[in-house]
């Protein structure tokens, strides 16, 4: 059994990754988060690009642990503000992670924008990084439009305000689908599912 590293202590990504490991029929790989790992100093994401961002996480855990590591940086891409929060989703209220507060911000920026002009994308870069450095970066991208108001209790982040292009049932936000369904649509299952030939031969 190999073990890679998720350099992330977000419990709902890690077990999104397992699941998507799980579902491609990868059974020597055993996926651990940073909780899992001695702690180590993480460096800043200072990358103008989600790609750079995953990047420079998957190379310090790798660095750091001896293992193969994969990060994934991702957020929100408002039309409406030429792309913005992009790279700064997770503090886009000045404080990281109080995910409340960034869809606070975000809906009072938006106020006055209306429904045609809410496209907006999901969007997550992934990288994998071994010890040896070899690299592979993916992205994947989910489209749909910016509710008026937060709707759902799953997922995390801005989940409660995005509403896929590709969901059957149109007009939930994706904090209302389950995580199956999440899965097949998500950006992050997207990019994880392009890493899945990497990750494979990880395993072998």
């Amino acid at each position: 059994m190999s073990k890679v590293l998720l350099a992330s202590r977000n419990a709902k990504k890690l077990a999104e990754l397992r699941r998507v490991v799980a579902a491609a029929g990868l059974t020597g790989l055993d996926v651990v988060g940073l909780d899992d790992v001695p702690e180590y100093p993480e460096e800043p994401e200072t990358g103008a690009t989600f790609e750079a961002n995953a990047l420079i996480k998957a190379r310090s855990g790798a660095r750091a642990t001896g293992l193969p590591c994969v990060a994934d940086d991702s957020g929100i891409a408002v039309d409406a503000l030429n792309g913005m929060p992009g790279v700064l989703s997770a503090r886009w209220s000045g404080v990281h992670g109080d995910d409340a507060a960034n869809n606070r911000l975000l809906l009072a920026q938006l106020s006055d924008v209306p429904t045609e002009r809410r496209g907006t994308a999901f969007v997550s870069a992934c990288a994998l990084v071994s010890p040896e450095g070899d690299e592979t970066v993916v992205r994947g991208e989910w489209r749909g439009v910016l509710l008026p108001e937060p709707k759902g209790d799953n997922g995390f982040g801005y989940d409660p305000l995005f509403a896929p292009d590709d969901d059957a049932a149109a007009g939930r936000s994706s904090a209302e689908l389950s995580p199956q369904e999440k899965d097949a649509l998500s950006h992050r299952a997207k990019a994880l599912t392009q890493l899945l030939p990497a990750l494979k031969a990880l395993g072998e």
